[in-house]
C-alpha cells in the first residue's frame, strides 16, 4: 500500500500524521458527482459498478483523502432482504411497505448475498484495482437498529416514533427482524472483505435516540456479533452518531476504532473509551462553511486535543451538500500540513 496510514492508525502504531478521510467524501458536494446524478437515478449509480467505482475515486483524485469509502448505500442490504426501498429526490429512502407485524416480517428474507448484492462485490474488486494500491478502502454497512428505524417507520425521521413503539410493543418481532439483518449484514461484510475492502465500518446513525438501557437491547449486541463474525478478518470502525454513553462497551468490544460525533469532547471520547483504542472524528461538517484559514486553525487544534497517533481525521458526521469543494481540501490539507 503506497499511503497506508490509516492501516497503521487503526494498528494504534505511531505515524507522522494522522490519516484523514470524510464520511460521504464520494457525493453531492462534488460537481462532477452531481453530473452523474443528473443522469443516472441513486440505485443505479449504486448497483453499476462502473459508475461506483468512478465516484469511490472522485475524492481520492480532488481532493487527496487517505482513504477511500465504496459509493453505495446502507438500505441495499434491505433491498437484498426483499424488503423494497425507493429513494426519492429531495426527501431521502422511502419504503413503500413497511414492517409493522408478523405477517410483513415474514415477507423479508435471509438472502444469498452473492445473488441480491453480487454488484457491491464487483464494484469492491473494480475500486481495487482503479486504486492499484495507492490508499485503503473502506467497506461499510448499516448498524442493524439503524436498518430496523428505516425499515419500520417506511422513511427518514427526527424521531423514528414509529420504529420505537414497534420495539416496544412487538420486542419479539424486533429481535427477529434485527437478528435477520444481523445474519444478512455478517454474510455481506465477509463477502465485501474477500471482494478486497481493507477496512469496515459499521454506521448506527440512529443509534443515539435509544436511552442507554435500550441501547443495550436493540442495538450493541447485534453490533457486537459482526464484530465477532469478522473477527481479525479486517479492522472494524463502529461509528454510532450521538452514542457516547456507550463508548465503555465498545471500547472493550475487539473494534479497531470508534467514530465520534461533535457532542463529544476530545478528552470525554478518550476517558469513556478507556484511552486504548484509536478514535476518529469529530469536526462539526458545518464548521466546513467557515472560512478556509479558520478550518486548518481548528483541524490543528483538533488533531492537538486528540493526539496524532492512534487518531482518524473526519468529520462528526456526513459531509454537507453545500460544502465548497475547496473548503473540503482545505479540511485534508490541514491534516497533511499538520506539525506536532
Amino acid at each position: 500500500m503506497d499511503n497506508n496510514l490509516l492501516l497503521e492508525a487503526l494498528k494504534g502504531s505511531p505515524v507522522e500524521r494522522p490519516p484523514v478521510w470524510m464520511m460521504r467524501q464520494a457525493g453531492r458536494y462534488l460537481p462532477d458527482f452531481m453530473k452523474l446524478k443528473e443522469k443516472y437515478d441513486f440505485f443505479t449509480r449504486c448497483q453499476t459498478p462502473e459508475l461506483a467505482t468512478e465516484i469511490t475515486l472522485m475524492p481520492i483524485e480532488q481532493i487527496g483523502v487517505d482513504a477511500a469509502i465504496i459509493f453505495s448505500d446502507i438500505l441495499v442490504v434491505l433491498q437484498a432482504m426483499n424488503i423494497e426501498v425507493e429513494m426519492r429526490d429531495g426527501k431521502g429512502p422511502y419504503l413503500p411497505s413497511p414492517i409493522k407485524d408478523k405477517a410483513s416480517l415474514d415477507k423479508s428474507i435471509i438472502p444469498d448475498v452473492r445473488e441480491h448484492l453480487g454488484y457491491v462485490f464487483e464494484s469492491v474488486k473494480m475500486i481495487k484495482k482503479e486504486l492499484s494500491s495507492r490508499v485503503p478502502l473502506i467497506g461499510f454497512a448499516g448498524a442493524p437498529w439503524t436498518l430496523l428505524c428505516y425499515a419500520v417507520q417506511g422513511q427518514g425521521s427526527k424521531n423514528f416514533d414509529r420504529a420505537k413503539a414497534f420495539c416496544y410493543q412487538h420486542p419479539e418481532l424486533a429481535k427477529e427482524l434485527l437478528q435477520k439483518i444481523t445474519t444478512t449484514t455478517i454474510a455481506y461484510l465477509r463477502e465485501k472483505v474477500k471482494a478486497g475492502a481493507d477496512v469496515i465500518q459499521l454506521f448506527d446513525s440512529w443509534g443515539g435516540l435509544l436511552t442507554p438501557v435500550d441501547y443495550q437491547v436493540f442495538s450493541w449486541p447485534y453490533l457486537q456479533q459482526i464484530i465477532d463474525a469478522l473477527g481479525d478478518s479486517v479492522p472494524v470502525i463502529i461509528f454510532g452518531k450521538g452514542c457516547w454513553f456507550a463508548l465503555q462497551e465498545m471500547g472493550k468490544s475487539g473494534a479497531a476504532a470508534l467514530g465520534i460525533d461533535w457532542t463529544c469532547s476530545a478528552r470525554n471520547a478518550r476517558y469513556l473509551s478507556g484511552g486504548q483504542i484509536t478514535l476518529q472524528g469529530n469536526f462539526d461538517p458545518s464548521k466546513l462553511l467557515s472560512p478556509i484559514p479558520e478550518i486548518k486553525v481548528q483541524v490543528k487544534q483538533m488533531i492537538n486535543e486528540f493526539g496524532k497517533d492512534r487518531y482518524i481525521v473526519n468529520l462528526g458526521h456526513g459531509i454537507l451538500p453545500n460544502i465548497p469543494v475547496d473548503h473540503a481540501k482545505a479540511f485534508v490539507d490541514a491534516v497533511k500540513e499538520y506539525q506536532s
